[in-house]
């Protein structure tokens, strides 16, 4: 027994003791991957159990993969018998089998997502029903919740809780769609993916025979990642092991972040009210991490209440302090890190790959990816598309390109029906037919329309044209922003991502509207780009032609893996990197403003930036601007709390130098660092909370002065030193006695004179 040979006390533990229920609370950077592994592994080899009596469930099929590989180098070939898979994967091998008991067929459809939308979208259609009430995102997720809670159609239609909720939200025919879609589903021989767990607990709930037959199969039953459960995965474990009792799950309370997929924390929180003969192993000892990030990470978490106690901690070196870079914009804060990591790469000798830049929200790149590609850094983005290659960016820029060149047919043809307006691909061929034929542009055909297609369409087409015509005249007597602004609302697509309350759909929208940001800060920003010494042209068609050189780039070699990595905070859950930057460290971006309702929600995002935290091995960086760009204008922001609540001797503050804006590559890199990140102290951490005068009241600010004492309702007392006047956003510098220096707008800030 070799393997057990490399295994710290508590991993051994967790690897020997079979038999029973057993929870292993498993630290960030602990090991858990090898436990697991070994614990099956010693399953086959010591203890003589059969791999097909074994059950072990994952959350991708890529672990199930390395941990099977793992396994069969220790235990060899009969490995490849284990029941191992994803709770989706294992469960319809089980349903191909069983799927007669609940009329189903052996061989049903397993519809994928947007199988399922678009079966929405017929039903919707059929009760002439508002397709703009009635999305499919909002529908689907809807019947998606309700499933993974186990709740019927029967019972969500005989339930006045969800009536109300959605009668309150203008859809009082959704339980209707979701009895209609299930009805269709079931006729049709199909399951959704969520109906591969709903399934499985209906065939063990209303089939004894069948759940004793696999309660018997399954001897041992094993959970990774058990925090991301919802309630029908833990349903079915829970009854497959009801026999033995012989369940085991590994995971770690401090790393639940997928409440909104309908994980929920309470499953490992609880577990021991199950079983009260529970045994329990913690793995607290970090192989990942220096001790000041693991005691940063410990920090931190500690604040909140609802976790299973643990004490992680390192015999790693005790390496370098955090670095705080205190940003003037986002802007620049994408400058900053960009120039960051060409430093540390040349200094130490590292890679690209040695880097991810990490951030709340998917928007947030943009500015990451443009700074990365002036200093000529190759990167990748992980869990979603390149910032401009998302299709509601492709779309708003296809109709900036159209309004700018007539010409652009590629363009004309993405935009002529987005949004639905009635014009159709058989008429938009005829149209480009015609074009061909008597050699004119199409976007000349289309303004002779009404010689060329029947009435409706002709008429569509008509306001199409038209409305192209005003959003050039806005191009044409407008700067880049007020033209942008005005094609975004005008074209009807910034409306209709609105109307998207989906998660999905809000960050749809969150991404146009950081399109917009760029544009804004492309006008405001007078420095050229070319180096030269003419002002800069502001026009919509210079944005576009900066954008186009930007991104217009050969494709990177697939095999060229050594690139900086950027993607959520989110997707980055189960990796590591030697250095990690996590950007945007402001109040109400992370923690995100839709997650301060309540305590439970604050406590998600604290996880969230403890996951953050944990995937740095030897440096991590944490940034934050004092003013960023959102929904087209230049916000004030505040330092998030969670850097506050990180004890400051993990923390030094960083002042790095930023390229200038027309610096194009690594080679001009020396020449190029002329600015510094911002001449006043960041705030001091662990400043005391100021509690306002008990008179408190705000004053008329179109009174201040510099010099004049102040009194903020967060930061406490401090004089003015500086007031703003130019542009719309009258602003005032303010040196805090606690908090050192802020940039306030002042029609935004509290601020009483004294």
């Amino acid at each position: 027994m070799e393997y057990l040979e490399s295994l710290n006390e508590p991993q051994r533990e967790a690897v020997i003791n079979t038999e029973g229920p057993m929870m292993i609370i498993a630290g960030a950077g602990s090991g858990k991957t090898r436990v697991l592994t070994y614990r099956i592994a010693h399953l086959i080899k010591s203890k003589d159990v059969d791999p097909f009596n074994i059950l072990a469930l994952t959350f991708t099929n890529k672990a199930a993969g390395e941990m099977r590989h793992r396994i069969e180098g220790v235990a060899g070939h009969e490995a490849r018998n284990i029941w191992m898979g994803t709770f989706h994967s294992v469960f319809a091998r089980i349903l191909r089998s069983e799927a007669h008991h609940i009329g189903y067929p052996s061989n049903f459809t397993i519809y994928d997502t947007d199988d399922s939308k678009s079966l929405i979208r017929t039903i919707v259609k059929e009760l002439n029903l508002d397709d703009k009430l009635y999305k499919a995102n909002v529908v689907y997720n809807r019947i998606s919740g309700a499933k993974n809670r186990l709740v019927s159609y029967q019972e969500y239609n005989s339930n006045p809780v969800y009536r109300s909720d959605d009668e309150q939200n203008r859809r009082p025919e959704l339980g209707k769609i979701y009895r209609i879609y299930s009805e269709r589903c079931f006729k049709a021989g199909a399951m959704d993916f969520d109906d591969l767990l709903f399934n499985t607990n209906v065939l063990f709930r209303d089939h004894i025979d069948v759940l004793n037959k696999y309660q018997h199969r399954f001897r041992y039953v094993m959970v990774d990642e058990f925090q991301d459960t919802n309630v029908s995965q833990y349903l079915i474990t829970k009854n497959l092991s009801a026999v033995n009792e012989n369940i085991c799950v590994v995971g770690d309370d401090a790393q639940s972040i997928y409440a909104f997929r309908g994980a929920d924390i309470q499953n490992i929180l609880n577990f021991e009210r199950d079983y009260p003969n529970l045994q329990i192993v913690k793995l607290e000892q970090n192989y990942r991490s220096t001790k000041n990030i693991v005691h940063a990470a410990n920090s931190v978490i500690g604040y909140n209440k609802a976790q299973l106690k643990k004490n992680v901690w390192t015999s790693n070196e005790e390496g370098q302090l955090i670095e705080l870079i205190k940003c003037a914009s986002d802007n620049e804060e994408g400058k900053l890190v960009a120039t960051s990591i060409f430093e540390e790469r040349a200094q130490h000798q590292l890679k690209n790959s040695d880097f991810a830049i990490l951030y709340r929200t998917n928007s947030q790149s943009r500015a990451m990816e443009e700074a990365l590609r002036k200093l000529n850094l190759k990167y990748k983005i992980v869990g979603g598309l390149s910032f401009y290659q998302r299709k509601e960016i492709k779309d708003l820029l296809a109709y900036m390109r159209f309004t700018v060149n007539h010409n652009d047919e590629e363009s004309l043809k993405r935009i002529i029906n987005l949004p639905k307006r009635g014009i159709g691909d058989t008429t938009v061929n005829k149209l480009i037919v015609t074009a061909n034929e008597v050699n004119i542009s199409l976007w000349d055909a289309l303004q002779q329309a009404n010689q060329i297609v029947p009435g409706r369409a002709a008429t569509a087409i008509a306001d199409f044209v038209n409305l192209v015509k005003r959003f050039k005249i806005e191009v044409d007597t407008n700067d880049a922003y007020e033209a942008a602004n005005a094609i975004a609302k005008g074209s009807g697509l910034l409306r209709e991502l609105y109307a998207d309350r989906t998660v999905e759909g809000l960050s749809r929208y969150e991404n146009v509207q950081e399109l917009l940001n760029a544009i804004k800060e492309f006008v405001d920003n007078d420095e050229a780009t070319t180096g030269g010494e003419e002002p800069k042209d502001k026009q919509l068609g210079t944005f576009l032609q900066e954008i186009t050189l930007l991104t217009g780039v050969d494709q990177d070699d697939d095999e060229d893996n050594d690139k900086v990595t950027l993607m959520t905070i989110h997707m980055a859950k189960g990796l590591e990197f030697k250095n990690v930057y996590i950007v945007g460290m402001e109040e109400d971006l992370f923690p995100s403003q839709m997650m301060l309702s309540s305590r439970a929600d604050l406590e998600e995002e604290r996880r969230l930036f403890y996951v953050a935290i944990t995937r740095a091995e030897q440096k991590l960086f944490l940034s934050y601007a004092l003013n960023r760009y959102r929904f087209g204008r230049l916000k004030s922001c505040e330092p998030s709390r969670f850097i506050d609540e990180i004890d400051p001797k993990f923390i030094k503050i960083s002042s790095k130098p930023t390229p200038s804006a027309g610096s194009v590559g690594g080679s001009q890199y020396a020449k190029n660092l002329i600015r510094s990140a911002s001449k006043s102290a960041p705030p001091a951490n662990g400043a005391p909370q100021h509690t306002p005068s008990a008179n408190f009241a705000p004053s008329d600010t179109s009174k201040l002065e510099t010099g004049m004492r102040v009194e903020h309702p967060k930061f406490g007392f401090g004089e003015v030193t500086e007031i703003d006047n130019s542009g719309t956003n009258r602003k005032a510098k303010v040196v805090f006695e606690n908090f050192g220096e802020k940039t306030l707008l002042l029609s935004f800030a509290k601020l009483k004179i004294h």
